[in-house]
């Protein structure tokens, strides 16, 4: 989904769904891609729900069952996101993604999966992978995500991803992973030697998360808007080039395949900055733990580290200031963690000097994190409750997985078993 995939946030049906409107654009498609084959608008301005989204933050055969017109039944939109089971979930990742989904979860139909296939692209100890992702898990629905209102699974127990992906594989211009800024970074950090294939293809792996699903809406933090413009290029793509009447003639219903997903960036919190530098994002990858406050971390812990965390020589506390990232940073945190407005929070720390207003976000850290710790010990500690959990979304996500990977495969031609 740092690379928090994946966010895209219906009822489960089996019936045969309708067509939405916003996917009705083959024809105009196809001029696109015969005057400019293999190309990607990475620069492209998206136009999504709030202004962006993660395009993660998931074939319209089955993104919205079948209504009867005379139906006032409303359809929900879906969202799709998830979080890697690497490294501990940090105070980044649960503000901007996790405790977003919760409201989320009210209104949409939600997917909410452990990203554990993402979680191998650089080098990971496969003693903790299976432990990690049951912690994560068990984070998710101590922060409040309601089993009775999303589906809580682990991406590889749902295998039609995997598949998904070789089939997006095949129709994804080499260049257009090239480009991408992440793979570009981390493999000049690992160097050639130590790069596998996968962390240049997991971008498609990201697009299979979401297209699966017929997602509607994809939660994603800024730095990760580039992996969900290509999503959506890929699905206009691949709708092009074997939906529309190429399907049809095949013995399908014709149309697109994939509902081509908008991004949902959250107004406020969507990247949490490091204590030790305001410049660059919390990160589970970097080196000092000093730089998160990790979401398990015990109350002597979070204290010690506010008490570290880099701030400047000015006087008094403001927002926005290009001068004092790591102020903006803190004062964000404190308004996220409170739920205040920034209005109120500017006029209560305005005048606050460093030591007081670290003491000020100490406590409402601890007070806002100690509930999700409690919860989170209980369910970890149920091993067969969590396992029932798992295995009941992984089956509802499947549903849905199944019967997009079945249209892809009849689009494309394949022989039907």
């Amino acid at each position: 989904m740092g690379r928090a995939v994946l966010s895209q946030f219906l009822t489960l049906s089996n019936s045969t769904p309708r067509l939405s409107s916003s996917l009705r654009f083959c024809g105009r498609l196809g001029g696109k891609y015969l005057k400019r084959p293999g190309s990607i608008r990475h620069n492209r301005t998206i136009n999504g729900y709030n202004g962006a989204g993660f395009r993660c933050c998931c074939s319209v055969s089955l993104s919205q069952p079948a209504v009867p017109e005379t139906s006032s039944i409303p359809v929900r939109k879906r969202i799709v996101s998830g979080v890697q089971p690497t490294g501990a979930i940090h105070l980044g990742n649960y503000l901007g993604a996790i405790k977003t989904w919760i409201e989320l979860q009210n209104s949409y139909d939600t997917l909410f999966f452990i990203v554990d296939l993402h979680a191998i692209t650089l080098p990971y100890d496969t003693q903790q992978l299976s432990k990690a992702t049951r912690n994560t898990a068990a984070i998710y629905l101590a922060c409040g995500v309601d089993t009775s209102k999303a589906s809580v699974f682990v991406q590889s127990h749902v295998r039609a991803d995997v598949e998904l992906m070789w089939l997006l594989s095949s129709a994804t211009p080499i260049g257009w992973l090239n480009r991408m800024i992440q793979f570009k970074e981390k493999s000049r950090k690992a160097g050639d030697e130590n790069v596998g294939v996968a962390l240049l293809t997991y971008p498609v792996l990201m697009a299979s998360d979401i297209l699966l699903y017929q997602s509607d809406l994809v939660p994603v933090g800024e730095d990760q808007k580039q992996h969900l413009e290509l999503t959506r290029e890929l699905a206009e793509r691949v709708n092009y080039l074997y939906g529309g009447r190429k399907w049809k003639k095949l013995g399908g219903r014709g149309g697109a395949i994939f509902k081509v997903p908008e991004p949902l960036i959250p107004p406020a919190g969507a990247r949490v900055m490091s204590l030790t530098d305001g410049l660059s994002k919390m990160s589970k990858s970097a080196p000092s733990d000093q730089s998160r406050i990790n979401l398990l971390d015990p109350k002597d812990v979070i204290a010690n580290k506010i008490k570290r965390c880099k701030t400047d020589s000015f006087s008094g506390m403001e927002f926005d200031s290009p001068e004092r990232p790591e102020c903006n940073n803190l004062l964000s945190i404190y308004q996220l963690i409170s739920g205040k407005t920034k209005e109120e929070v500017a006029q209560e720390c305005q005048d606050m000097n460093w030591g007081t207003f670290k003491t000020l976000l100490t406590d409402a850290l601890v007070d806002h994190l100690h509930p999700i710790q409690v919860r989170h010990e209980e369910i970890i500690s149920d091993p067969a409750y969590l396992d029932g959990v798992l295995g009941e979304g992984a089956t509802k996500a499947a549903a849905i997985a199944d019967a997009t990977l079945s249209n892809v495969y009849q689009a494309m031609g394949f022989l039907y078993r």
